[in-house]
């Protein structure tokens, strides 16, 4: 089956060419980080209207470097949410639009099952896991723990109950007037600073849940510059490995805790945070000392694009096909099938 998936729930506009739910043609992706650095952050309004510029530009170069046409595409495939509501107009309307022209079905997917199952994406870099896997959704909007037993099946074990991880980077990153995307920034400066310089808290981590809370560490942080200044030179390198280190820790611990709990043998990392160096690095290396086998997506698919909406969007537009389901409609995965399978939300707080 030939999918077009069509991304935009926050600020990176993508269109992707998906061959078979698993094998990428093409992955078009527009950034819209020049547009929002001056405020630090991204501006909804702005985000929105630079997704109307870019979406025909980025649909035209999936379908060039895919070498197909529109007519060739079998369903389309968009994101539904979470994510900035003017942001995901865009691509909900163009997908729903393409669909009704073609006569060819539509379905909105859900963000986070995109990110935790990117894996299964056919890379060169990384094979697939097996299921059931521990899938650790790691990104500015996000810090969740998900089981995943297959494609539609998941249970959540924990999520952040105030900032997400990538959250608290940007905000650090702005205390410490560092450029935006902040969690680039503070990556880059870590390298060379020392991550015992500072004993920053380590936030619920003597907590038997498996939730997660970023804010208290975002606040000591404040009160560190609050009382010593924003830092230079070798002491703001210092600083910035000491802060990364200490949420790479909680990650880490969290997601290995689970799969002790769970019996689970296989841990995904993904979302824009798993670009982050550190993360890589003790994820890999702290899952093999643990007996337990680590899968990270290319960096190119783990912040917002298009081709990690493949495997679900086959999934869900296969049976579409089959029952004549076509573009004049849209069924919206958004709300999820996180919960609604048989293995609820609620048993994550059990």
């Amino acid at each position: 089956m030939l999918v077009m998936t069509i991304e935009s729930s926050c600020d990176e506009t993508s269109a992707a060419v998906i061959e078979d739910g698993r094998r990428i043609l093409s992955n078009a992706v527009a950034s819209q980080i020049p547009v929002h650095r001056r405020y630090g952050g991204v501006v909804p309004e702005l985000a929105s209207r630079n997704h109307i510029r870019a979406i025909h530009t980025v649909i035209d170069q999936a379908l060039e470097e895919a070498d197909v046409t529109l007519a060739q595409i079998e369903g389309f495939a968009v994101t539904a949410g979470p994510g900035l509501v003017g942001s995901l107009l865009v691509g909900i309307e163009t997908a729903k639009a393409f669909a009704f022209a073609f006569d060819r079905p539509c379905v909105g997917l859900n963000h986070l099952e995109a990110h935790l199952t990117t894996i299964l994406l056919e890379l060169p870099e990384v094979e697939s896991p097996q299921f059931p896997y521990l899938g650790l959704v790691v990104s500015g909007g996000h810090t969740d723990l998900y089981v995943v037993y297959d494609l539609g099946d998941y249970e959540l074990l924990g999520r952040t109950r105030d900032d997400a991880a990538g959250e608290a980077f940007d905000k650090v990153a702005k205390m410490l007037g560092l450029p935006y995307p902040g969690g680039v920034a503070i990556d880059r400066l870590s390298r060379k600073g020392d991550p015992k310089r500072h004993d920053f808290p380590r936030p619920m981590w003597t907590r038997t849940n498996l939730d997660f809370s970023f804010s208290g560490l975002k606040t000591a942080i404040a009160l560190h510059i609050e009382e010593y200044g924003v830092p230079e030179g070798q002491e703001l390198a210092d600083l910035c490995a000491s802060f990364q280190e200490a949420v790479v820790d909680v990650l880490i611990f969290k997601a290995l805790t689970a799969c002790r709990q769970r019996d689970l043998e296989r841990v995904v990392l993904s979302g824009g945070v798993a670009c982050n160096r550190r993360l890589r690095e003790r994820i890999r290396q702290d899952c093999a000392e643990a007996g337990v086998e680590s899968f990270i997506a290319p960096a190119r698919l783990c912040t917002d694009n298009a081709a990690m909406l493949g495997p679900i969007a086959e999934a869900r537009l296969k049976p579409m096909n089959s029952s004549g389901f076509t573009g004049h409609h849209i069924r919206a995965h958004a709300t999820m099938t996180l919960g609604r399978t048989s293995r609820t939300t609620s048993r994550a707080h059990r």
